[in-house]
């Protein structure tokens, strides 16, 4: 069964951290592009950043640079978001998507599995 579980969400202080994580299973992350996205109510979903597991290629929105991390483990079979230096409005939902294309777009149309979904609150 292809599934894809996130953790490492939670309420954080403005400026504080968090390393969210997207636990594969049922396939193998090295053939496919993943896709972090987050989505607040009433707003669309928005891309946050990807990587392509074949050649570790990577893209982050351009709002995130330099606060945000996309990284691997492929032991793991699991994909990473540090998140640094939190701010109030990077409060949301967060998602991890898999894409077989291997492309790496912050657009969610081509992902086709997504994880539950792990709620990060920044706040004091």
């Amino acid at each position: 069964q292809v599934q894809l579980v996130e953790s490492g969400g939670g309420l954080v202080q403005p400026g504080g951290s968090l390393r969210l994580s997207c636990a594969a299973s049922g396939f193998t992350l090295n053939y496919y592009g993943i896709g972090w996205f987050r989505q607040t109510p009433g707003k669309e979903r928005e891309g946050v950043s990807c990587m392509i597991l074949s050649n570790g290629s990577t893209y982050y929105a351009d709002s995130l640079k330099g606060r945000f991390t996309i990284s691997r483990d492929n032991a793991k079979n699991t994909v990473y978001l540090q998140m640094n230096n939190l701010k109030p409005e990077d409060t949301a939902v967060y998602y991890c998507a898999s894409d077989p294309s291997q492309f790496c777009t912050l657009l969610p149309d081509p992902y086709d599995y997504w994880g539950q979904g792990t709620q990060v609150t920044v706040s004091s």
